[in-house]
């Protein structure tokens, strides 16, 4: 499929409820509606053109940008796109899933992160912590800043509530992230969690809820999955 089919496909499995429903979440005008699991069996037919990732984001809609974040490989993107990725990003599920995504799949994706997470846009900090998280959860522990992660969560702990809405957000899920990502840090992990206590972000019309860290991490930890990685950073 060439990038013109693949839109017009976009476009013919798009529904006004996937829609609507997205609007209640925040996204912007440019999109169809298509359901995670459609793109998904999209995604298969498309599998390993990695020449049409930066044309499907480059169309700007929202449905082709998820899809160009689930088929791109991130470890063959620059950083001047993964940076451009960050600053497009025009709302949560692209900041803080899509970007991710391939970003954690770069060889400098901490760095990258670190970067995003001290900008002065919350979106870009979004994905920051978000890349962060991901690597943690894929990425196995001799190779990861335990030292920088670590100043990371005592950043966590003592600014989370005073961070944009959507940022809080992803701190939250950073600190899960660690707890159980990390063995050697879940004690540690699970100790700031209930000092940070209750999150409140702001989520529009919708019904959906902040994950309690303490609640997921016991949980996590009673299932014996502390310290148990993901094989993708993607989902």
């Amino acid at each position: 499929m060439m990038l013109e089919d693949v839109m017009n496909r976009l476009k013919s499995l798009g529904s006004e409820q996937t829609v609507k429903t997205f609007r209640r979440h925040g996204a912007p005008e440019n999109m169809y509606g298509v359901k995670v699991a459609d793109l998904k069996v999209i995604l298969k037919q498309l599998k390993g053109r990695q020449e049409l990732v930066q044309s499907l984001w480059d169309t700007g809609n929202s449905d082709a940008r998820y899809l160009a974040s689930l088929l791109g490989d991130g470890k063959l993107m620059s950083t001047k796109q993964l940076n451009d990725w960050a600053k497009t990003a025009d709302w949560y599920m692209l900041s803080e899933y899509a970007v991710p995504f391939v970003a954690a799949e770069h060889p400098d994706a901490t760095k990258l992160a670190m970067k995003w997470i001290d900008s002065k846009s919350p979106n870009i900090q979004s994905s920051g912590w978000s890349t962060y998280s991901l690597v943690v959860m894929t990425r196995d522990d001799e190779v990861l800043d335990l030292e920088q992660i670590r100043e990371l969560l005592t950043r966590c702990e003592t600014s989370i509530h005073q961070q944009a809405n959507r940022v809080r957000y992803v701190m939250n899920g950073f600190v899960t992230s660690v707890g159980a990502g990390i063995k050697e840090l879940f004690p540690e992990t699970l100790r700031i969690a209930k000092a940070i206590g209750k999150i409140r972000v702001e989520m529009g019309e919708t019904a959906c809820k902040v994950p309690d860290a303490v609640e997921s991490l016991t949980k996590i930890e009673s299932m014996k999955r502390i310290g148990k990685k993901k094989s993708s950073t993607k989902c």
